[in-house]
């Protein structure tokens, strides 16, 4: 008996060292495969990315687009990857795998296609953004209710960077779907405010002393297509309220073009101010019911009463 159970020991131990030595053997033939499959991954890496980096340049160079350059680069380099993934994988003699992924995620496309479909989506848009967008990198925009600079379009989101220092990532898909207003897309933008006059006050007197201060600030625009003009807007319970409308530069949306407005503001006020007008408040008239005795003419006969 001890014989018998010394005889199954033995051979099981045979069995187990006899397998070992296979699977060293068997490793000791796959690790020229597998280093050559791990160098083609990584001149895959270091060639994508060259590659990926010279497109992004070329494009850039000639469309002057760094949105669209980067987007197609960083696409240009994802696909390469994954043809060099697919040859390592066939170098290291695992090309039943690659075919198997292959074939597993066609079958499981409809899985995935419901389980992802945000994601899909926003790729998606992020492509055709990269073609055709009504914005451009630095442009202000604003995309429902986001406000801000565009930084950049990743494959996923369009990021902005609002003008009190927060960083918004938009799905692509919003971008597409929801209205977007550039401020900068030609460069300029249109302010307005509104003054107010004294109904004895000479408004055309007004309107030459406006139109001489916005024409003495510099980085008010004035040209034939962009030109200042003031009009009368509403005939006010103590006042005309006249409109003054100007032009300025959006490039710099965030500092330059609110801070002309500021000054704009002003600088018209003090003109006007200097040039005699009033500039008055507004009056409101207050009724007080009750007998007249009981109602003082003013603080002196009140203080006569007392």
């Amino acid at each position: 008996m001890q014989h018998l159970l010394l005889v199954q020991t033995t051979s099981f131990t045979d069995q187990v060292m006899a397998s070992i030595h296979n699977y060293y053997d068997r490793l000791i033939d796959i690790l020229p495969r597998l280093g050559l499959g791990l160098i083609v991954v990584i001149l895959g890496f270091l060639i994508a990315g060259s590659i990926g980096r010279f497109a992004s340049s070329r494009v850039k160079a000639r469309t002057n687009d760094p949105l669209m350059s980067r987007f197609l680069g960083q696409a240009i380099r994802l696909l390469l990857l994954l043809a060099f993934v697919v040859l390592a994988l066939e170098a290291a003699g695992f090309g039943n795998i690659s075919a198997g992924i292959f074939a597993t995620a066609g079958a499981s496309a409809v899985i995935l296609g419901f389980a992802f479909k945000d994601i899909g989506q926003n790729f998606i848009a992020g492509v055709i953004l990269s073609f055709n967008r009504p914005f451009n990198v630095d442009d202000t925009v604003e995309i429902g209710s986001n406000f801000g600079k565009v930084k950049a379009l990743e494959f996923r989101y369009t990021k902005l960077k609002t003008f009190d220092g927060k960083d918004v990532y938009i799905p692509n898909s919003d971008v597409i779907t929801q209205p977007v207003t550039n401020y900068t897309e030609d460069g300029f933008f249109r302010w307005d405010f509104m003054v107010g006059l004294d109904y004895e006050d000479d408004i055309n007197k007004a309107k030459d002393v406006i139109l001489q201060t916005l024409d003495a600030d510099p980085k008010v625009i004035s040209s034939e297509e962009h030109s200042s003009y003031v009009a009368e807007d509403e005939l006010a319970t103590s006042t005309v309220n006249l409109k003054v409308m100007f032009w300025v530069d959006t490039k710099d949306y965030s500092k330059v073009a609110t801070q002309t407005k500021g000054r704009v503001i002003g600088n018209v006020k003090k003109a006007l101010m200097d040039a005699g007008f009033y500039l008055p408040a507004d009056i409101q008239e207050i009724k007080l019911y009750g007998r007249e005795t009981d109602l003082p003419l003013s603080l002196k006969e009140k203080y006569k009463n007392d």
